[in-house]
């Protein structure tokens, strides 16, 4: 069965001006309810993730200050909002959500978290809409359990993977692969274990080859017994925060063949969301929603 985190705190509204990124939260669960993509037994509710787990990557300055709001004003512009106690409490749950997501995936092959995919958070700050690192939190916490041995994140959102790289640049157990376009943010991109930087308006079938002769690839060299996924859809052309010009056609057989690969060589995979600003709310809905359609096609 495909397992999905969902909380109520995930659709979390900001105030008036800062609430576009944040309403896809609310309506791609009742969306995947109302399509019959998923039933509520796919989903589960998260708790609240242990410090512990938290600071086995952030650092407990920058954790410490988080929980105090005592985060200073040019910290927060980095962060795109205005820091509430809410939107801390809503990443700690977000959190939970990937780590029990990873359980799920070993036991079903996939599991989804309808929030998450916070890799612009690094170990000390946050930036972007990230304020706490929710798949590289799950890996330390895999790795550290013994449960998982290597680790492979495929970071397929258009704006590269920066504080995912950095957490995990002297980590030889987890190699980091960011596919994103070479001239979006952020304009400073720290280094994963392998970047690939696509041009401006790169288009369905040159997005696709590049996959296509990458991650088999990688897997092969790689040998990972987990995988992570950051599934964003902000590499639609229609996207407002994204330079390539994919159709929501070519996002999903990103989705298919990504998913194919995982269950060809048997590698359980978690998907955290990502990004999708486009300016159609529902077309950022359908294109979310095609990665769950894939998960359930591929693999139940």
């Amino acid at each position: 069965m495909l397992k999905v985190a969902y909380h109520p705190i995930f659709k979390y509204s900001l105030p008036e001006g800062h609430r576009f990124p944040m309403a896809k939260y609310e309506l791609l669960p009742q969306y995947l309810l109302d399509q019959g993509i998923c039933t509520l037994d796919n989903f589960f509710e998260p708790q609240k993730v242990s410090e512990a787990s938290i600071l086995k990557v952030h650092t407990e300055d920058y954790y410490r200050r988080l929980l105090k709001l005592e985060i200073d004003k040019k910290e927060v512009r980095k962060m795109g909002f205005p820091l509430r106690k809410a939107l801390v409490d809503r990443g700690h749950y977000i959190i939970d959500g990937t780590i029990k997501g990873c359980e799920y995936a070993i036991e079903y092959g996939v599991s989804m978290n309808s929030a998450g995919g916070t890799h612009h958070a690094y170990a000390d700050h946050g930036e972007a809409f990230c304020l706490l690192n929710d798949q590289a939190v799950a890996a330390r916490h895999l790795l550290d359990l013994g449960i998982a041995k290597q680790v492979l994140i495929v970071d397929l959102d258009v704006h590269q993977g920066n504080g995912t790289a950095k957490i995990f640049e002297n980590d030889d157990r987890v190699f980091t692969f960011s596919m994103h376009g070479a001239k979006n943010y952020p304009f400073k991109k720290d280094r994963s274990d392998l970047d690939i930087g696509l041009d401006d308006g790169t288009e369905d079938a040159e997005y696709l080859e590049v996959l296509y002769n990458t991650l088999p690839k990688l897997i092969k060299k790689v040998n990972p017994d987990f995988i992570f996924y950051l599934s964003g859809v902000d590499i639609l052309k229609t996207d407002k925060l994204g330079r390539l010009s994919c159709t929501i056609e070519g996002s999903k057989e990103r989705d298919r063949f990504v998913l194919q690969t995982c269950k060809d060589h048997n590698i359980p995979v978690q998907i955290s969301m990502g990004g999708g600003y486009s300016p159609d709310i529902d077309l950022i809905i359908e294109a979310h929603a095609n990665t769950y359609k894939m998960a359930q096609a591929v693999f139940f």
